[in-house]
Parts: C-alpha cells; structure tokens; sequence
C-alpha cells in the first residue's frame, strides 16, 4: 500500500499528478519539492519527481530516484508503474512488463497499468499475454466498444480467428439498437469482422455476411472489391464480372480491375483463342472514354504480330501527337520481348522520317502539332537509345542534341543528355549537365533531387547538401543535413553514404549507414502510438495491415541497401584494424625519419583534441537546453564525423546490428546471404556461415562470388588449429559436399573456368579464387584480368570491379594505369578509369 499523507500534502500530490500530465513540469517539481520537505521518504512523490526529471532528460537521475522510491515503499503499484514507464522511456521493454506486472500484484484492477501492460505486449508481439490484459480491461469496462474490439484484435494477431469473431459478435448482441449508419466505428467494425471470417476460410460466409452489412458501411469501395473478391473466389463468375464491372465504372484507371476481370470472363492471356475477346474487352472501355489510358495500353502487354503493331501504332501516334514526356516510360516495360522492341523502333524511326504526314494519325498537317509530335518522336528515340535493353548512346546524344538545338532551355531535354552521360561512365559531365537543367527551373523539387543525386554519384557531398538546402529547412538544428535526418530522407543519407565509401571516409560512411538503421528503429518505435490510437479511432484494417507491415519492416530496400553497406565496412575493419585511424594508415606510407616527426605532431594534436573535448563536455549541460533559430532544442552530435563509430573494438560484433534483420526478414536477398557468410566465417560459427552459404545458392546457384566463397570454405574447415566438435564437423560433412573434402581445389577452379570462359564476372571470381589458392600466379592473373576487358558483353560494373581486384591484390601502380588505360580506351568517357 502507498505511505499515507496529511490532507493538505494530498491535495498537493493530486496536483503534482495532474501538473505532470499537463506537461507543467516546473510546477510539478515544485509540488514534489513541497511534499518532500515534510516526508522526505515518501515512495510515490519520489517516484512521480523521477518521472518529471526523466521527461526533462534527466534519465540517470530519475533511475536513481526511483529505485530510491522503490526502496522506501516496495509495496506501491505507484512506484511500480513508474519504474515501468521509465525502462519504457529507454526501449528496454522486458524490463517494463517485469516492473507492470509487479504493479498489478498491488493494484490487479488498475486500468491504467493494464493498458500500458498491454501496449507492451502487442509491441513485443506476446500475443497470448496481451490476450489476457485485454480480457482483464474488457471485464473491467465492458462498457466500452473499444475494449471488445481490441480483444478481439488480440485473439485475430494469435491466429484464433473463431474467438475473434465471436467476441465482436457478443459485443453487437449487447446492443440495444442498431447504430447509426454515420457511426463510423461500428462500419469499420463490421468490415473487419468480415475480414476476420474471410481469413479463417469461410468465404462463403464471409460473401452471405457482407451482403447484408455492404449498405450500412461508410467504404463504400472497400465492401465492393471484398464482394467482388469473396464472388470470384466461390466461382461465381457471373456475378463476380457484374461487380469488377461496376468497380471499374467507379475507376476505370486502376488496373488490378482489369487483371481480376479477365479472371471472371474465363479469359488467359497465353491462350490465343482469347487474345480477340480480350482485345474486344479493353476497345469496349477505350470507347466509353477518350481519355482512359489503361483500356488502350494494357492490351500492348498480350497483343502480338500485325495486331500488336496496329495497337502500339495508334498508342504512340496518340500519346506522340499530344506531347506527353512519359510516354516511353509507359511502354519500355515492352522491351523485355525483343520482337515488340524491334517493332516498336521500326515505326518510331517511321515516324522521324515521314515528311508527309508528320505523324499525325488522320494525315493531317497542323503546324504546332507537328512541331510537337517531331519533338515527341525525337524525345521517345533519345531515350529509347539511352535504355538499357536498346543502349546506342551514340544514337542517344545525336537525338537529344537535335532537340536542345530546338529547345535549349527544356529541363526534360538537359536532364535526358545527363542521364546519356551517367550511362557512358562520366559521371562528372552528367553531374554538370542536370546542374544546368536545374538552373534553368529552380522552383523544380524533383530537378533539385535528382541533381543532388548526381552529384553524389560524382562524390561531390558538398554540393549536393547545397542543393537540397534550397529546399529544406535551414534554420532547423544542423542546418540542411539536420533538416534532412528529421524528414528521414533516406534516399540521400543512402547516397551520401556509398559517396563516402567511393572516397574511403569510412566514419561519415558508417555514420550515414548508421542514420538509416536508425530511422527503422524509429519506424519501429511509432507503431507504439498506434496500438491505442487505432483503437480509439476505430480505424482497425488498417491497424492490422500496418502490424503486419512492421514485422517486415527491415526487408525495405533501402534498410538492406544500407546495412550491406554498412556490413562491408565493418569487415574491412576486422581485417585492417588500422583503417579506424586514418593518420596512421598515411604515417604507414611515410620513411622512417618523416614518420617520427609525424607520430610527434599527431601526439600534440591528440592531447589538445583531447583538451577540447573535455571543455566540450563541460558545456554539453548548457548546450542540451540550447535552442536552435526555429526554437527547437538542440540535439548536441557527440561524433559527427562517425570517428566513434569507425573506432569500435569489435567491428564483427558491431556489424551484427546490420545483418541479423537482413538475414531474418529478408532471407531471400543474395547480397544480405554473402555478407553474412563473409561475417559468420570470420568469427569462426562456420554453421551459420554454411547456412549463408547454402542460402545464396538457392537463391542464385551460378553466381561467381558463391564460387570464391565455396573454395574459401573448404579451405577454412581443412586448415583449422583445432577439431570442431563432432555434430558440428558431422553437419557440415553431410551438408557441404561442393567441393568435396579430397577434391584438388585448383582443378576444381580451373573446370569452373572453363564452363565460365564467356563471362566477365565468373572469369574475375576464378582468377580471384587462383590468386587465393597460389599467390605466385598474380602476374598471370592481372594479364587474364585485362583480356576480360576485350569481351564483347563486359559492362563498366563489371570493369571497375576488376579494378578493385587489383588493389585488393595489392598489385603495382604500373599495373592497375594499364588496365586503366586498355577500359578508357573502350569506355572514353568514364570517370572512374581516369586516375
């Protein structure tokens, strides 16, 4: 039980209370203040000042004063609650459900400690634990929709879908009277626990119970796509066509519609007996609308032969004619049929050389119409000829040099002849060039972006942050890059990062890379709100689908972009320590003497670095108060430049952060597979290294670096100091079986070789794996790593790896100009051959 207090300090407790959820903090320390003068050992005002203190950032001071508070009443549910909200406050749920659940042995009824239990639990995905908070706060409020509806949540996120539905059901057979077709939670209810019958099975029922709750529900949309879905699913074609019918009357736009009417009408698009009812299909919508594009682009993708010319002949005459920019965007998916991709350029080149009829569809001349569809045409080919599966950049740049002649000033123009120049490898001319394209409309954010993103594939991060500040907010803390962390621009923290690791900054890399892990861990960190909002807005669809989104949170692209980066690093650094200081990494180049002088300099700089940082934190209570020009507290960036980060002790162990969410939520990605081989390899857990191993291979069997990494294992597991114990050793003789344990691992590379010779990219791994194998063969293997150079279909990727393969076997200067110098000669326009 809490300690008891005079009236008067009682009065001034609840105040306290309320002064602390008002956020009224200086007047709640001061109540506490009050209090404690008289009852200087009173737990819960203890507890309730720790609280305060911790929401003023004061979080080693409000642990101490709490546990002090639990030392002086060890039987407060007060103090309990309050040590619970504060491991909250610092992420470390299982401490927090420890500290509730002590809580509610003093107080089992208190709502208020039930919901936080609860929000916890659905956090953590204990399911079966939130399951019982909930039936604890539904007994205690029944009252209450939102209690119902969130138990029911509980058992539909277990899996127990039948106690979900029943539970809303009880709930509905409680009320009175029906509520009002307004009443925006009870729709939302009832739509969800006609998602929750469709999950467990029964469409049949899930169909017969829409039917009779589609007019009382406010998404209209929503009901419809469900019944037409329950329908096509039961087999009812009929009807399930009359539904997508009337779903695409309402947005005749979206395709999905489309795929899911051709489901109904029976109708499959490798069946050429169904190509002419499809066409009649999709003309019939094209008709009712002039100005719908899917009904007329969508046949494109089945269309074949003379009625796939006479379909993509109107399309492009149409689109061309009007002058829309995105035109080859819309149909370059096209280009992966080689038949449609030559038919394609046959008319377009058609329409470039026609004087008669300029293009126009009905053979009439217009003078602006047919200026415009010249430069459509013009536009399509430049960016045809700039496509990967049609790449002439030579063709490229002479169309779009046409046009600028025409339009200098067009911003679509400039940036196309960029995007020529990133594809021929001079990365600087491009950069320059959509610098240009930027000037020329500087109240366009989507040039500005794409701007600054060139110019961080040229390594120019200044630049870059100077073009994003014309459209941030720079008076926020940390100006432009402060700006750009608080909007969570990953796309730019992504791309600034690998500009680092181009230019060997490995902190700043590693602190970018960093930033992004970050941002997902806030991700994480939101959908706490949600647990309770949700409810309280009866928006529970989308609760559930953003629930199921989070448990995939880390399979986002951009999160295994940055954490292979990021992986990568932190493997350098377990083989070369030394890359964690860059002064001795430069004092390693130097003579003896010099290096003497500059160990001595680098001695002085240490200790007023040291200096400095120590003033630094005599100032960082004061700076934590700062505010910044727009009145926001500053948030003082203790390491910058990622120095700290750059100078872990145990970079295996740090890397770990990065790779364990790749490999659990996005098993199937081939590079998160050959990190985490390269990392498991190295901190010797060759099981998990194998499991990496045997991942990638089924994702990818023929990828060449599975070659180098096969070799490399065996080679590890045969030259091991000491015997691995016998299930370990057992696993992997039964499980790894390429190459086998006595296979001749040079003869095995050769035979890889040769079944390879035509490809860049296995030939580089052979000669990689013959280099590890026997170090005297690097002169052969630079030799055979410059003829890969004279292969037909060897890309500029493919080259500049071979360049990395020489610095890693740390071959001369005089080598690397030559293979340099034989890619320039090929590629004359990329950058990175030129030294």
């Amino acid at each position: 039980m809490p300690q008891p207090l005079p009236s008067k300090e009682q009065t001034l407790f609840r105040s306290l209370v309320k002064h602390y959820e008002g956020k009224q903090y200086k007047k709640g320390l001061k109540a506490a203040e009050q209090i404690l003068r008289k009852h200087p050992n009173h737990g819960d005002t203890q507890a309730m000042k720790a609280l305060i203190l911790n929401s003023q950032n004061q979080g080693d001071e409000a642990f101490t004063l709490c546990k002090l508070a639990l030392k002086n009443d060890m039987k407060s549910h007060i103090c309990w609650h309050v040590y619970g909200l504060l491991w909250r406050s610092v992420k470390n749920y299982e401490e927090a459900i420890k500290a509730y659940k002590f809580a509610l042995r003093i107080e089992p009824n208190s709502l208020n400690i039930l919901r936080d239990l609860a929000l916890l639990q659905c956090q953590i995905r204990d399911y079966e634990g939130y399951i019982e908070s909930r039936r604890k706060m539904m007994q205690e409020r029944p009252q209450l929709r939102q209690n119902w509806t969130a138990l029911a949540v509980a058992y539909h996120l277990a899996g127990n879908f039948a106690e979900a539905e029943n539970i809303l059901k009880t709930y509905e057979e409680t009320l009175k009277q029906t509520p009002p077709k307004t009443d925006l939670e009870h729709s939302e209810a009832t739509l969800y626990k006609n998602t929750i019958i469709a999950e467990s099975g029964d469409t049949e029922r899930a169909l017969k119970h829409l039917d009779e709750v589609v007019r009382n529900s406010l998404d209209r949309t929503a009901a419809l796509e469900l019944r037409a879905k329950y329908l096509l699913k039961l087999g009812r074609s009929q009807e399930a066509e009359k539904a997508y019918r009337t779903l695409l009357d309402r947005n005749s736009e979206y395709r999905a519609y489309f795929d899911e009417l051709e489901k109904t009408l029976g109708l499959s698009r490798s069946n050429a007996a169904d190509i002419e009812k499809l066409k009649e299909l999709y003309e019939s919508y094209a008709n009712k609308n002039e100005r719908n594009d899917a009904a007329r682009r969508i046949p494109l993708d089945f269309l074949k032969g003379d009625a796939f010319k006479t379909a993509v002949d109107q399309y492009l005459r149409r689109k061309l004619n009007k002058g829309v920019p995105s035109t080859f965007p819309n149909i370059k998916s096209l280009y992966r049929d080689p038949e449609k991709k030559a038919v394609i350029e046959e008319l377009v080149l058609g329409y470039a050389s026609d004087k008669q009829t300029n293009g126009s569809a009905q053979g009439e001349v217009n003078g602006d119409t047919s200026d415009r569809f010249e430069q459509s045409v013009l536009y399509f080919l430049a960016q045809h000829y700039n496509y990967v599966r049609s790449r002439d950049l030579k063709k490229a740049n002479e169309y779009i040099d046409r046009l600028l002649e025409k339009d200098p000033k067009s911003v679509d123009y400039n940036q196309t002849k960029a995007r020529i120049y990133k594809h021929a490898g001079d990365v600087q001319k491009a950069s320059e060039t959509i610098n240009h394209a930027r000037e020329l409309d500087e109240r366009d954010r989507y040039i500005n972006t794409k701007c600054a993103k060139y110019q961080l594939r040229n390594n120019e991060n200044e630049n870059a942050l100077n073009t994003m500040s014309k459209f941030t907010r720079n008076e926020t803390v940390g100006g432009p890059l402060g700006d750009l962390h608080d909007m969570q621009c990953m796309w730019y923290l992504i791309e600034d990062g690998e500009a680092y690791v181009r230019q060997q900054k490995w902190g700043l890399a590693l602190k970018r890379f960093t930033a992004i892990a970050d941002i997902f861990d806030v991700w994480h960190e939101d959908q706490f709100d949600f647990h309770s909002f949700s409810l309280r807005k009866g928006q529970i669809r989308a609760y559930i689908d953003m629930v199921r989104w989070e448990d995939h949170l880390r399979d986002h692209p951009f999160f295994t972009r940055a954490a292979v980066q990021a992986v990568k690093i932190y493997l350098k650094l377990a083989d070369n320590p030394r890359l964690s200081n860059a002064d001795q990494t430069d004092l390693d180049k130097l003579d003896p003497v010099e290096r003497k002088k500059a160990e001595k300099k680098a001695k002085k700089e240490r200790e007023k670095a040291e200096k400095a940082e120590a003033e630094k934190k005599a100032a960082a209570a004061a700076k934590a108060t700062a505010k910044g020009d727009d009145g926001e507290t500053k948030k003082e960036d203790t390491d910058p430049s990622g120095e700290k980060l750059l100078q872990t002790k145990e970079p295996l162990e740090a890397a770990l952060r990065f790779l364990r969410p790749m490999l659990e939520l996005s098993p199937l990605n081939l590079e998160a597979q050959i990190v985490g081989f390269e990392v498991h390899l190295k901190r010797e857990k060759y099981l998990l290294a194998l499991k990496c191993l045997q991942s990638a291979q089924e994702i990818e069997p023929e990828n060449p670096k599975l070659h180098e990494q096969s070799v490399r294992f065996r080679q590890a597991i045969s030259k091991l100091s000491e015997p691995l114990p016998s299930q370990v050793s057992q696993v992997i003789k039964e499980s790894f079986t390429t190459p086998s344990t006595d296979a001749d691992l040079e003869a095995f590379n050769n035979d890889f070789l040769e079944k390879h010779s035509q490809s860049a990219s296995h030939l580089q791994s052979a000669y990689n794996v013959r280099y590890l194998l026997d170090n005297s063969s690097k002169s052969q293997n630079e030799e055979d790593l410059k003829k890969i150079l004279d292969l037909s279909d060897v890309t500029i990727e493919q080259a500049e790896a071979g360049l990395a393969l020489l610095s890693e076997w740390k071959s001369d200067e005089e080598v690397k100009d030559d293979y340099r110098a034989k890619a320039a000669s090929r590629w004359s326009g990329a950058t990175v051959f030129k030294k």
